[in-house]
């Protein structure tokens, strides 16, 4: 049995099927349920036989064309794998050899290989392997966008193996969903979604889908951890399950023991490319509006508040007086004619809530602003000058690629020599022309910049380097040498144990907490 496991593992690591993550840091702890939330868990069920049978005739298989026609270069991987190499003898050769066979594309052979007398050969036409599910009758299917992705054609097979041409509706790379439209002789079964909030860690749920091409496979588990951050967009929210998901798993349901859609299968972390219990799936919740705007109108519109944030540390918090510990996302810049802007939102300000739903951190924010509706206008509230303000904002859309806001002009510094800044470890300057051309900053640069930081000091704790410009102190801009030393004195007769600075570096503003060490 432990050779036939092995056998099979190295059948299923088939490249171009599906997405497959590198190994990723250990991620946040998933968020708290709400007071009340808790439900009495439901036992195992005799048998998940009922289910599948109902669902699987909603669950479809997609396989996607890519390319074709064009002279493959030289060493160009090909998308179909190479056959596995079993013990001569196994009962496992003849399936490898038919079934990966079948799978090549036209004019295979190994990687870059040429035939004849060189010859360029024409590149196969690649083939992606993916699930999806029906949500509508009429022939409405969800899938991810990396299983269509770049495709010329799209077919979807039911599992009476019927074979429709599939035309795509809209995608949305950011949160790698895609919709389809087939016209069926009749109407298909179909899945109704589930609300995603309510699954539990601990909850039992199934994945449907076509690994690896063969066809409709079911597989159970549970909800092993909730708010996952796996790196792939600033959405991120994904719930991790250990049913197994393999390559062309991907646009594949999760499902409650209530036949609800929770999930879209989309992403596994494996080094061997075989399922080894950790699978993602994106929430119904975040899915069911995106895919909604997708089969009506092509495209997401996405609420868009225009500001850059940073996390909230313990230290942070301290020099800001926030209540409550570490907690919300701070404003490092509000792009200029942003939705914020004209909201009255300033940098330095805190987010709590948005629309009067809590931001925890600084990934609750995006999430909470992008599912809000394009013109709507929101109560934002704010921790400023030791107290929380809320202010009203009308949301604009996310544009395809928001720009920056530059630096906004101030006062001309005056010019001096470097100074000390003391007990922080670093020397600064004005900005002179001098200054400007040896730092290599940008014409617009207003503030004083940093010009030596000493080893095992403050400054170089917080990875303050020569080059920083310092624009801020505690939230007060500063324009010279002499008062952000003013500053900093007057912070230290205050008592205050650390300072808040606004840096601004080559990659951009973030906010910096120092230590005030005794003069």
């Amino acid at each position: 049995m432990r050779l036939i496991a092995a056998l099979l593992l190295s059948a299923l690591a088939m490249p171009g099927f599906a997405q497959t993550l590198p190994p990723v840091a250990a991620p946040a702890a998933p968020p708290a349920a709400a007071p009340g939330a808790e439900n009495v868990p439901a036992g195992r069920p005799d048998s998940f036989a009922p289910l599948a049978r109902r669902l699987l005739p909603a669950v479809v298989n997609i396989s996607s064309v890519i390319g074709g026609g064009a002279p493959a270069r030289p060493n160009q991987r090909q998308e179909a794998p190479d056959t596995p190499q079993a013990p001569p003898g196994s009962p496992f050769e003849e399936f490898f050899r038919d079934f990966f066979n079948r799978n090549r594309p036209p004019g295979g052979g190994a990687p870059g290989q040429q035939e004849g007398q060189q010859q360029p050969q024409q590149r196969p036409r690649g083939q992606s392997m993916g699930s999806g599910f029906v949500i509508d009758p009429s022939g409405i299917i969800v899938t991810n966008n990396h299983v269509i992705e770049n495709a010329t054609e799209v077919n979807v097979i039911l599992q009476d193996n019927t074979t429709l041409r599939a035309e795509v509706l809209g995608t949305d790379p950011r949160t790698d969903l895609a919709v389809l439209r087939v016209r069926p002789a009749a109407p298909l079964p179909s899945v109704p979604w589930g609300n995603s909030d309510d699954a539990l860690v601990g909850d039992w749920v199934l994945a449907i889908g076509n690994p690896f091409g063969l066809g409709g496979t079911v597989t159970a588990g549970i909800v092993s951890a909730r708010g996952r951050d796996i790196r792939q967009g600033p959405f991120d929210d994904f719930i991790q399950t250990d049913a197994a998901i393999n390559r062309g798993n991907s646009g594949g349901p999760l499902i409650n023991m209530r036949g609800e859609v929770v999930g879209i299968n989309t992403a596994i972390y494996s080094p061997s490319g075989g399922s080894i219990g950790i699978g993602f799936s994106i929430p119904s919740n975040l899915a069911r509006g995106i895919t909604a705007q997708l089969a009506q109108g092509g495209r997401v519109r996405r609420g868009w508040l225009g500001v850059n944030i940073q996390q909230v540390t313990d230290e942070i918090a301290e020099s800001l007086g926030l209540q409550g510990g570490a907690r919300g996302a701070l404003v490092s810049r509000v792009q200029d004619g942003a939705p914020a802007e004209q909201g009255g939102v300033r940098n330095g300000d805190v987010v709590l809530r948005f629309n009067n739903q809590d931001v925890r951190d600084i990934r609750a924010l995006p999430r909470l602003v992008a599912e809000t509706a394009v013109g709507a206008q929101v109560p934002v509230t704010v921790w400023r000058d030791g107290r929380e303000v809320t202010v009203q904002v009308t949301l604009g859309e996310l544009p395809a690629d928001p720009q920056l806001a530059s630096a906004t002009p101030n006062a001309a510094p005056q010019p001096g020599r470097p100074t000390e800044i003391t007990g922080m470890g670093m020397r600064v300057a004005a900005i002179t022309p001098e200054i400007r051309e040896r730092l290599r900053l940008r014409p617009e640069q207003r503030g004083v910049a940093v010009v030596e930081v000493l080893p095992n000091s403050p400054a170089s704790e917080r990875e303050l380097r020569a080059g920083d410009v310092i624009v801020e102190v505690q939230q007060e801009r500063v324009n010279t040498p002499q008062e952000l030393a003013q500053r900093v004195d007057q912070l230290r007769r205050q008592g205050r144990g650390t300072a808040l600075f606004l840096v601004e570096s080559q990659n951009g503003q973030r906010f910096v907490p120092l230590r005030l060490a005794a003069r």
